[in-house]
């Protein structure tokens, strides 16, 4: 039974980052709600709502204490995370929502607390009441040490989890789930599937400018295509040389690397700029130098051949 109860209570107990989120959650609609309000009155007289910053927060951040945790024991930031406020003084397992005077109280804490801090900085800051020193002594010295109880309120939760704020853990209000959480199983399936595809891509992009696809396709020509005897002279060539090596049309300025065969001079000498260990399409071999052939025979008379 005592297990029971324990796995009870472990599985209420909210993570440490969901609550922090509602936080930030809840930080983030009331600058929504601010920037929203003030667009009211854009086109209104500049500072119209100066003097009154402080008491509209107010009214706005009580709004939302009224529709939120008032009545749905929850902050819209825990709302959104299945979250809500439950008293912690109670003895019992089972739920029980926060009372309606620790309510009151966290609406006069937070909403409060804040629209007090920015009225006497506003009060202090006018040159009328300067003289009150020690009272803005005593606030800042009040101030610091709800900063100090926030930071030690801090590294507590850090090391237990509960109660983020201060004013939680001195109202006796904590955080737990709205609906028991389902165990989530995670599949890395897909995400070791994509990475693997990724590395691959890229160890292929990596590759690729370092293999020379010239020279690879001329090796395979000369091992699927193997040429016989051709003689190795320069009428020979010209006679057996209707077409280029490389372009296959009829050689255009001819010359040849020192091969049997015949190439267009702007295809081989592209080629060669292009690689300098470019090597015959044919049969194989790297270019030594490109020379023009050397040959008297006319083009109608190798045409007629």
């Amino acid at each position: 039974m005592a297990g029971r109860e324990e796995s009870m209570m472990s599985t209420s107990r909210v993570l440490r980052i969901s609550q922090l989120d509602a936080l930030e959650l809840n930080k983030a609609l009331e600058q929504l709600v601010w920037s929203q309000f003030t667009q009211c009155f854009h086109g209104f007289k500049p500072g119209l709502l100066a003097r009154l910053e402080p008491e509209m927060k107010a009214l706005l951040w009580l709004l939302l204490w009224r529709f939120t945790i008032y009545s749905k024991n929850a902050t819209v930031g825990q709302t959104v995370l299945n979250i809500q406020y439950k008293s912690n003084f109670s003895a019992n397992l089972k739920y029980q929502p926060p009372s309606k005077t620790q309510k009151l109280w966290h609406a006069v804490a937070t909403i409060g607390g804040r629209w007090l801090e920015e009225r006497c900085y506003d009060l202090f800051r006018n040159r009328h009441l300067a003289s009150f020193g020690k009272v803005k002594q005593c606030m800042n010295l009040v101030v610091g040490l709800l900063k100090l109880g926030e930071l030690v309120n801090f590294l507590i939760f850090l090391q237990k989890g509960k109660f983020a704020t201060l004013t939680e853990r001195l109202l006796g209000i904590q955080s737990v789930f709205c609906k028991p959480q389902n165990t989530r199983e995670v599949g890395f399936e897909y995400m070791n599937r994509e990475l693997l595809w990724h590395g691959f891509a890229e160890f292929l992009i990596f590759l690729l400018p370092l293999i020379n696809v010239q020279k690879l396709k001329a090796k395979l020509s000369s091992w699927c295509i193997p040429l016989t005897g051709v003689p190795n002279s320069d009428s020979a060539r010209a006679t057996s040389g209707k077409e280029c090596a490389l372009c296959g049309e009829w050689p255009s300025m001819p010359h040849t690397i020192g091969c049997e065969h015949i190439f267009c001079y702007y295809c081989v000498k592209s080629s060669f700029l292009f690689d300098m260990y470019f090597s015959c399409p044919k049969c194989g071999i790297e270019v030594h130098s490109v020379q023009p052939l050397k040959s008297g025979i006319e083009m109608s008379e190798v045409n007629a051949l």
